[in-house]
């Protein structure tokens, strides 16, 4: 049996070729029958309106483990958005959390005890596309929870990169506004 793996947070960011086409999961990973396990619990049971937390699945009725628990950085209010969300966004998470298996970022033996709770963002901009390249947004959502569980598990970035590249590393929208330009 692997270690125990009581607490792990990461992200990631993949983007595409337009704006729309951007993953950018903040994770929490850890034991079921730890904090993680509470509060997936506690978040299922704690439905709100346009906030609407769902399980990671293949299809219907196929969930994935670990389990994974979607939880929208976007307030949902629209039938198209609710659809691409639930469509090829949930369906490329779930196909990562398997990769993250596959790839043994997430230990084997340690997929039924496992927790995930995922918060996704999905552009509302994607409402305004004419035609969604569904393929990519799919690709793009499972790279991205690959990286994000992979980041987690092995505690990346690690404290002496931060410490030794702080002053290196700018903020995107940061910068924007120093420069006027939000």
């Amino acid at each position: 049996m692997s270690q125990r793996i009581v607490m792990r947070t990461g992200e990631a960011l993949v983007e595409g070729e337009f704006d729309y086409l951007c993953a950018e999961p903040e994770i929490v990973i850890g034991e079921l029958d730890g904090p993680v396990g509470q509060s997936i619990a506690t978040l299922v049971g704690s439905q709100v309106k346009g906030h609407t937390k769902v399980f990671a699945i293949l299809n219907s009725d196929v969930q994935v483990r670990p389990v994974t628990l979607m939880v929208s950085k976007v307030t949902v209010s629209d039938n198209r958005y609710t659809n691409i969300l639930m469509g090829s966004v949930q369906a490329g998470i779930a196909n990562g959390v398997l990769d993250a298996v596959r790839a043994g970022h997430i230990p084997m033996d340690k997929a039924n005890d496992l927790g995930i709770i995922y918060s996704v963002w999905l552009d509302p901009g994607v409402l305004s596309v004419e035609k969604v390249d569904h393929a990519e947004l799919f690709r793009i959502h499972r790279e991205a929870t690959v990286r994000a569980i992979e980041k987690a598990i092995k505690c990346e970035p690690r404290i002496e990169w931060l410490l030794e590249n702080q002053d290196n590393v700018s903020h995107f929208f940061h910068d924007l506004g120093v420069k006027g330009e939000l």
